[in-house]
């Protein structure tokens, strides 16, 4: 393994934020942007493929999503499928939106903790615990969904826990690199890992969210609650 050699120079200032401080605002998680406004026609074609797809992982897993499958299921052509969502990964990304932009909703304007209302270091606390619900609750298929690393860190719902991140971490450290500091944040929440804790080592849910809420007290230098 390689390590970084750390430099003995004074470390150069932190970049300055990119994305806006203050009032957040709904972020889009759907289409990509180059996509076009979809017809109504295209739009019930669309939720009668997410429609199939939900009913076909219902029945038979994740495992059972094929665009093949789906196709047959929605009775269209194959080629229908891919033209709508590109690949598996993209319809499985789809099922995904509609979780995702509730989540959003949730955190951008919902209620506090994990709404506006709450000081920063509380809504933290409960953006992550409700992310790595969200994660096992949905575990199977977020796993499928996750695209490829060229495309991981890139996708519109990434983007949009990122930057929700990114702009509480300013709030409480904002002599920080917070955008790379989301970066690690985010790490502990990412869905294989929670599949590995969970699955693989046999942790409660519990105790991650326990081990989240003892991460932000250490980052921030805050008191966890008691």
């Amino acid at each position: 393994m390689l390590y970084a050699v750390f430099m003995s120079s004074v470390l150069p200032p932190f970049p300055q934020p990119q994305e806006p401080f203050d009032t957040p605002q709904l972020l889009d998680v759907g289409p990509a942007p180059e996509e076009p406004c979809l017809r109504a026609d295209a739009a019930r074609n669309r939720a009668r493929l997410l429609e199939a797809a939900a009913l076909l992982i219902a029945e038979h897993g994740v495992a059972g999503v094929t665009m093949e499958a789906v196709a047959a299921a929605a009775e269209v052509g194959k080629g229908t499928v891919f033209r709508r969502f590109g690949d598996r990964t993209g319809l499985l990304m789809a099922l995904l939106d509609h979780s995702s932009r509730r989540l959003q909703a949730d955190f951008l304007s919902g209620p506090p903790p994990l709404g506006p209302g709450a000081p920063p270091v509380e809504r933290l606390r409960a953006f992550g615990v409700a992310v790595l619900y969200r994660a096992s609750e949905q575990l199977d298929l977020q796993l499928a969904a996750q695209p490829e690393p060229t495309r991981r860190y890139a996708n519109p719902p990434m983007q949009a826990l990122r930057t929700h991140v990114t702009m509480l971490l300013r709030r409480i450290e904002p002599e920080a690199d917070c955008e790379l500091l989301a970066q690690t944040l985010l790490a502990y929440l990412d869905p294989a890992l929670v599949h590995h804790l969970t699955r693989q080592c046999g942790m409660p849910m519990e105790r991650l969210e326990a081990g989240w809420v003892d991460l932000v007290a250490r980052v921030t230098r805050t008191e966890p609650p008691r």
